[in-house]
């Protein structure tokens, strides 16, 4: 296992109050008729599938079926012998933990499953959700992108906060979150598969849309590597106007600087752009009618906490 998955299930265990794996399929639990819901020796407990809600902040939207498969084979052989983790909402649960179990135990056709109960709020399920598919199997990199995008902009974190939540470096988060920058489409296509994270990250260099478009598509269909794209990329960049180039020119590191604090206050792509050293814009990206109120929000709630203090 490595270091940052190490580090993942320590932070995983804090929140747990103690130690849990995520593993398929593991050695069974013994169970302590004296212990409390939430302790590392928790009691657990059968739970009828039917009422144990989905989590809602599961980052994961596919589920490779061959994978699942396996592990209906495996339930039908020996059960299932890692419990998933639940919390109690009113007379019923919601699952923290165990998504991939419950949904093979449901096709396995088991009517109720063993589970531990534990007591979180929505922050932590939240993590607990992030954590487990880290730790579990790499969710691609625009599943990441979202959930780390949502949490921020959900719970009011930084990248920063968010980074040691979970054990990572900030420029690991931020970098997965500039993804989003890019069109829906090539999004998709890095969801799918066909592009990597090395392609995307490439492509957001490229600052025209339908330019990016057209190199995706070139992408996949001569099969360039990483290396081949950001070469690719590299040379088109001298071809700027010269009109572009002295704009470009008045930027310095405290103009990105500013950029990049926006882009995590807002959890959304900014772009300051200088016209000469006292004139410019601040443009500021959304993807939908929702991300826009939001922003909205955050800019209001700003305003509003200056005019306070004044």
């Amino acid at each position: 296992m490595s270091t940052t998955k190490r580090r993942l299930g320590r932070g995983l265990d804090a929140l747990l109050g103690g130690s849990y794996e995520f593993d398929d399929v593991a050695a069974p639990v013994t169970t302590d008729p004296g212990s409390r819901p939430g302790d590392a020796t928790a009691e657990l407990i059968r739970i009828r599938a039917s009422e144990i809600e989905s989590n809602p902040f599961q980052p994961r939207q596919t589920f490779d079926p061959l994978e699942l498969a396996g592990l209906v084979d495996s339930i039908h052989q020996h059960g299932v012998l890692q419990p998933v983790v639940v919390r109690r909402i009113g007379e019923r649960y919601q699952l923290v933990a165990g998504e991939r179990r419950l949904r093979a135990a449901q096709q396995a056709g088991l009517v109720d499953v063993p589970a531990r109960i534990v007591e979180a709020d929505d922050q932590q399920v939240f993590e607990l959700a992030i954590v487990e598919n880290l730790q579990r199997t790499d969710l691609n990199p625009i599943e990441k992108a979202r959930a780390f995008h949502d949490y921020i902009a959900r719970f009011g974190a930084t990248q920063d906060e968010l980074a040691t939540r979970l054990g990572l470096d900030r420029s690991t988060v931020s970098n997965f979150i500039r993804l989003l920058e890019l069109p829906p489409a090539i999004q998709q296509t890095v969801q799918a598969g066909k592009l990597s994270q090395g392609h995307a990250r490439a492509l957001l260099v490229v600052g025209d849309t339908s330019r990016q478009h057209e190199l995706a598509r070139r992408i996949v269909n001569d099969g360039l590597s990483v290396r081949q794209t950001e070469q690719l990329v590299a040379a088109e960049r001298p071809a700027k106007s010269k009109s572009t180039q002295r704009s470009g020119s008045h930027r310095t590191s405290y103009v990105a600087e500013l950029e990049g604090m926006l882009r995590e206050r807002l959890a959304a792509q900014v772009e300051i752009r200088l016209a000469s050293k006292d004139r410019g814009q601040i443009v500021i990206h959304f993807g939908s009618n929702d991300d826009f109120e939001r922003i909205l929000e955050l800019i209001q709630g700003s305003a509003c906490d200056s005019q306070a203090a004044a």
